[in-house]
């Protein structure tokens, strides 16, 4: 199962990059697109951390 979250992190991160410029332009909702598009570091990270976790891998 080695980085498979991780892979869904980033898959996840990306989608809401997509949306977030999707909001920002064509919805017209410059607040939201910002607030969507601020999650994807959260995602890659959350996602890295969850991998380590499930794998047993101590941090350095």
């Amino acid at each position: 199962m080695s980085g498979k979250i991780a892979r869904v992190g980033l898959v996840a991160s990306m989608l809401s990059v997509a949306l977030s410029l999707y909001i920002y332009f064509i919805g017209n909702d410059e607040m939201l697109g910002i607030f969507v598009g601020l999650w994807a570091p959260t995602l890659i990270l959350a996602a890295k951390e969850f991998d380590e976790i499930l794998e047993g891998s101590p941090k350095e």
